[in-house]
């Protein structure tokens, strides 16, 4: 084993280290001056529907509500039944 060329080699390394942490000590100074990534383009607002998705979504609703009214007729007295006292 050369002593000589792995003290060399850890100089090296070294120097390389002291540019890496200059380097990025530069950036946290100036961080306008590093180039930065391109953001993705965020989407905003709703999904638009084409005419027979909006037609799909209107007859699955139509039923559930139907279902709703159908269920409620069913059991009026499902709100605990409260009734006003008489005096």
């Amino acid at each position: 084993m050369d002593l000589h060329k792995v003290i060399q080699d850890l100089y090296a390394e070294k120097e390389k280290l002291e540019r890496v942490i200059a380097s990025l000590e530069e950036l946290q100074r100036n961080p306008g001056s590093f180039p930065a990534l391109p953001k993705p383009a965020k989407r905003r607002g709703r999904k638009s529907m084409n005419p027979a998705e909006r037609q799909d979504v209107s007859e699955r609703m139509r039923k559930y509500w139907a279902g709703r009214r159908q269920s409620k007729q069913e059991e009026p007295s499902a709100s605990g039944g409260l009734t006003p006292m008489a005096q």
